[in-house]
């Protein structure tokens, strides 16, 4: 876009600051719902227990099925990413949450005759929803931002989009426990967040199409060949689209470990878990905010390196179990959370800006949905991979927290082996 028509100062771009917004609704409504979801997904009023162990836990089922759809629609999310305005997607998409928060309503309505089912049925709509998000979102901000302005604003809407992850996390807690017999109300706040999102995405300012004369092909429900020739060419792209995606794949597997930590192990309740889990997004938002003011107009893989480390480490410290219980306790997991989001955050921020940043032009949106696409099989694959740490666990009358221990392991040798080079943003 010509700089002309940019605001000078990122602070004063409405546009921006409705983007953030729009991000910032998506994720509160996302959150609140999975974890509810999720929380659900222990309950043995609607799991039923195991004979051996009497635990209940198919949140990984619950991952997965949130999962399956980027694997589906990010590529050609990618496409329409390119292909049309990604403002008129944004909030083509905005109008497509509010469909499916209603049907979430009703499978509210009906969880006494269906169970889970219906849930889960909305839980992978959602996950198609968002996967068709997630490239018009991430990909527009280079296209109506300065370069130099990239790290901040990612560090922005990182940091606003872990702070909706905290409280969409918390209140699912918090509304689980005060309206168990009255579902149908928690998803009537879905869908007005919904609502209120689509009208904060009328205000993000409209960028033409990157590639308006882009066919569609069968390449584009996959990875498109353009970007497979990119991805061999730039092996620091591959690399880093490769370490985001091992990445993610840990970071899928610690919401379902906090919870099962605070429901069958601390057995602290709903409102308590959702508070565990509100904390490691308090940390996140912190670095995410501090890596974004510390990357300045760079892309700074040091950063990496100290929260790969970081959340190692944190992770390691929350797996300890003896036999008299968890070392941590309830309130002693709260800064060691903290510490494991400030650590993801920081992680996190260089990463995304390198993806952002390094494709040319005309494949940004597209390079945004293979990001995505990689992010997503991580997640697909911590779904089964939980159920089968789940499983083990149980078997051998282990406590829930030591699955800490195997996203630690996962973890590690990214901290080994990765060493990028620092880059520099015009």
């Amino acid at each position: 876009m010509n700089s002309k028509a940019l605001p000078a100062s990122l602070s004063e771009d409405i546009s921006f600051w409705g983007m953030t917004a729009t991000q910032f609704l998506g994720a509160f409504n996302d959150n609140l719902f999975k974890q509810l979801v999720l929380l659900l997904s222990l309950s043995a009023e609607f799991v039923g227990e195991t004979a051996t162990t009497g635990r209940v836990d198919e949140q990984g089922m619950a991952t997965y099925i949130f999962a399956a759809p980027f694997l589906l629609l990010t590529g050609i999310a990618g496409y329409l990413s390119d292909r049309f305005p990604k403002r008129r997607l944004i909030v083509a998409c905005k109008l497509l949450e509010i469909v499916v928060m209603a049907a979430g309503f009703l499978a509210f309505l009906s969880i006494g005759n269906y169970g889970l089912s219906g849930l889960y049925a909305v839980l992978f709509l959602m996950g198609g929803q968002s996967a068709l998000f997630g490239p018009p979102k991430y990909g527009i901000l280079p296209e109506m931002l300065h370069d130099h302005d990239l790290p901040r604003a990612n560090g922005t809407i990182l940091m606003t989009t872990f702070l909706a992850i905290i409280l969409g996390t918390a209140l699912a807690g918090i509304l689980l426990q005060e309206f168990r017999h009255h579902l149908w109300i928690l998803s009537a706040v879905c869908v007005a967040i919904a609502v209120v999102g689509t009208c904060t995405s009328l205000v993000i300012r409209h960028v033409p199409a990157a590639r308006p004369e882009l066919g569609l092909s069968p390449s584009a429900f996959v990875i498109p060949g353009d970007m497979l020739r990119l991805l061999r060419r730039d092996a620091s792209l591959l690399l880093a689209t490769v370490v985001s995606s091992i990445f993610w794949m840990v970071a899928a597997l610690v919401p379902p470990s906090v919870n099962a930590l605070g429901m069958n192990q601390l057995h602290v309740g709903e409102a308590k878990t959702s508070y565990l889990s509100a904390a490691i997004g308090a940390g996140i938002a912190i670095g995410c905010a501090g890596g974004g003011l510390i990357s300045g107009s760079a892309v700074n893989f040091r950063l990496v390196r100290i929260g790969g480390f970081g959340v190692v480490v944190s992770l390691a410290v929350l797996a300890i179990s003896t036999a008299e219980g968890h070392v941590l306790g309830f309130w002693g997991s709260f800064p060691v959370l903290i510490l494991l989001g400030i650590f993801t955050g920081l992680f996190a921020v260089p990463i995304q800006v390198f993806l952002q940043s390094r494709p040319p032009d005309g494949l940004k949106g597209r390079m945004i949905a293979v990001m995505n696409q990689a992010n997503w099989v991580g997640v697909l694959i911590a779904g089964f991979y939980y159920e089968q740490i789940a499983t083990m666990l149980a078997s051998w009358h282990a406590a829930p927290s030591w699955s800490f221990a195997f996203a630690s392991a996962t973890m590690l040798p990214v901290v080994v082996l990765y060493r990028p080079k620092n880059e520099l943003l015009v």
